[in-house]
């Protein structure tokens, strides 16, 4: 499945219910929550009480990126308010706790994934790929919206979606940060399927579609 995965992070927080709509009028199937804690990340947006009023909202797939500390501390509390997929870092954990957090948010009937910063090698979560339903090669440094896409970020994603396939593994790869008309092509054809698209979703005069943008030659 291809699908965009608009992130509120851009939105208009005192129109929220509208920016949700305009999402699911897009045909796409994820809404992407980016909770930061101003510790793992420096900036800090949502917690538990938006996901919970976006749960409230919409029945498309919450899909929650955990930019924090000690981010196993917060699984029941993602779970309780709604979360559907629960994506932590890499980096805020030991092999021990990312197994754990792995294992809970799967005994909780959930989806998981696992992120990577750009100084993180895709080697470091091979391990980890026969557990994840998800991995989420950041494409920008984590924290803030609006920085520009880099390219050479691909090369993550072909060797995640090639070590998956040598597995025989139907892993989700997304990617977050500068995704736009342009460079979502690029991302595909590197072998990403899950797309984060903040301010250019949300700025968009017009209604953008999966289908059109990885369509459109332009």
């Amino acid at each position: 499945m291809k699908t965009l995965a608009p992130s509120i992070l851009a939105a208009d927080m005192l129109n929220l219910g509208k920016e949700i709509e305009k999402i699911e009028a897009s045909d796409s199937k994820y809404v992407h929550i980016d909770v930061m804690d101003g510790m793992f990340v420096p900036n800090i947006s949502f917690g538990v009480p938006i996901i919970s009023s976006v749960r409230k909202k919409t029945n498309l797939v919450l899909d929650v990126h955990a930019m924090i500390v000690e981010p196993d501390r917060y699984i029941d509390e993602f779970i309780k308010c709604g979360a559907d997929i629960i994506t932590f870092h890499f980096e805020a954990l030991d092999h021990n706790r990312i197994l754990n957090a792995i294992e809970k948010i799967h005994k909780a009937n959930k989806k998981v994934g696992i992120s990577i910063k750009p100084n993180t090698p895709a080697s470091e979560i091979y391990k980890y790929i026969e557990l994840l339903d998800m991995v989420l090669v950041m494409t920008v440094e984590p924290g803030f919206g609006g920085q520009s896409f880099m390219y050479d970020m691909m090369e993550k994603v072909t060797s995640i979606r090639e070590y998956a396939n040598k597995l025989g593994k139907n892993v989700d790869i997304q990617v977050d940060g500068g995704i736009n008309d342009q460079t979502i092509k690029i991302a595909n054809d590197a072998g990403a399927n899950i797309f984060v698209l903040g301010t250019a979703f949300f700025k968009s005069e017009k209604l953008l579609k999966i289908e059109d943008l990885l369509n459109n030659e332009k």
